[in-house]
């Protein structure tokens, strides 16, 4: 009698930057026979030890993924790991000190990057371990090419209907515009506030992001004027508290500030993205939507070359202006393809061939978790991951209730508002008519904020 394959353990933190390109990876595996738990990270952690062995797919590798990686290991499953901000990255010694833990990277069994940049960075760490690391992609890039991009194409339209030809501005100011203002790391570190010695690099990335923060501010009642007659929506990061550009908003009748599903419909529905510095950049130059870089501060080592090098750069409100009315108008778009593919293939790989979910789950296989849940752990080891996951789960639902902790509810649920299994099946059937695959798909509801997803 053959083994049960490995529990495929899939955590979301941003529901509306995570969840279809966790459904698109989790629908690959369960095609090929794994049993996927799919849901919000923290309730995901309330059940791990109750949870069949299998891999756990982090996506992050932090100093707090310490303690619970030694949890999983403990109750017997296995972690495959990538940085979901691996993308967009700092210098690597300071990503090294911010994004990952020698602690946690030693109770990794298998590392997959956005590309061979992401994977050098890694390779570099002196602290990764013995972990292979495969260049798969992200399936978030998935979403964005030709075969599944058509994904979002009912939500553009709904947008593109709801607000004509708009321009989107997306910001990634979460560090120092925080949700919580507590949590805002790098604004605490430009005004020597946090605890401690702060390092000069964080104290002066803190004071760089401070200054675009309020160089954008000033920008947007300029550019809400200037383009009077076109709607601006303006999208804050995940994270990111929207009251500044809500006081904004009340002198401006078209801006719209929203953080409404999956940002990418929303690039597909723009006539021009205009951000600094951000992911949407990246994403934009896939998708083909016009890119406009605002710089009204630059310095190399603060900024990311990437964002730079697939948009058009402007760097006063002027030349944004310009730039922007330029491209509405049609006399400019996106830069040339062969320009943004030379830029992107260093850092993303499977922008082309096959899908990088696919590749995510051939790592699972040829590791043979397909065959066989990972090994067995001993009886005191599980019994100290089931004693410790409960003690955890005690503090973090303590945690929930105190106001301002980066663990209460009001956070998590901004981050995770929650989705149906119907609204999951609906996913995953547009998915199946795209790709012609996931006809045998099914989910089933686990607990509160968790489901599976099986074949």
């Amino acid at each position: 009698m053959s083994a049960s394959p490995s529990t495929i353990i899939m955590p979301v933190e941003n529901q509306v930057r995570e969840m279809d390109a966790k459904i698109l990876l989790s629908c690959v595996a369960a095609e090929r026979g794994y049993p996927v738990l799919i849901g919000s990270r923290a309730y995901i952690h309330f059940k791990t030890a109750s949870v069949p062995r299998g891999v756990y797919m982090a996506k992050s590798m932090k100093t707090r993924s310490d303690r619970m990686f030694k949890i999983l290991n403990q109750l017997g499953h296995a972690i495959l790991a990538w940085d979901e901000e691996g993308l967009l990255r700092e210098p690597d010694a300071i990503y090294h000190r911010w994004r990952l833990s020698a602690v946690a990277m030693q109770r990794i069994a298998r590392l997959t990057t956005w590309g061979e940049d992401n994977a050098r960075a890694f390779r570099s760490f002196s602290g990764h371990g013995n972990a292979p690391i495969v260049n798969t992609g992200n399936p978030r890039i998935d979403l964005l090419r030709p075969e599944l991009r058509e994904f979002y194409r009912p939500e553009a339209e709904v947008i593109r209907e709801r607000y004509g030809n708009f321009i989107l501005i997306n910001t990634n100011f979460s560090k120092v515009n925080h949700f919580y203002v507590q949590l805002g790391e790098l604004k605490q570190a430009a005004e020597t506030k946090r605890l401690g010695k702060v390092d000069p690099y964080d104290a002066g990335k803190g004071r760089h992001k401070l200054a675009i923060f309020e160089y954008f501010q000033k920008m947007l009642p300029v550019f809400c004027k200037a383009f009077a007659d076109y709607t601006v929506v303006l999208r804050p990061h995940p994270s990111e508290s929207h009251q500044t550009w809500k006081n904004i908003a009340n002198n401006h009748p078209n801006l719209v500030i929203t953080n409404e599903g999956n940002v990418h419909p929303w690039l597909m529905a723009a006539k021009v993205v205009v951000a600094n510095g951000c992911t949407t950049l990246v994403e934009s130059a896939i998708l083909g939507t016009a890119g406009v870089n605002y710089e009204p501060v630059t310095v190399d080592e603060y900024d990311f070359p990437i964002t730079r090098d697939v948009s058009r750069r402007v760097f006063t409100v002027e030349e944004l202006l310009d730039t922007v009315r330029a491209i509405i108008d049609g006399q400019i778009g996106p830069l040339d393809w062969d320009v943004r593919k030379t830029a992107l293939e260093p850092h993303i790989a499977a922008i082309e061939g096959r899908l990088a979910a696919d590749r995510i789950v051939d790592v699972l296989d040829e590791a043979g978790y397909r065959e066989a849940p990972p090994p067995a752990p001993s009886m005191s080891d599980r019994f100290s991951g089931w004693y410790q996951t409960h003690l955890r789960t005690i503090e973090k639902r303590i945690n929930m209730r105190r106001p301002g902790h980066r663990n209460n509810i009001t956070l998590h649920d901004h981050r995770y508002p929650g989705i149906t299994a119907d609204e999951m099946l609906a996913i995953i059937g547009r998915f199946s008519r795209l790709l012609g695959r996931f006809q045998d798909i099914k989910v089933k509801k686990h607990s509160q904020h968790l489901y599976w997803i099986y074949k």
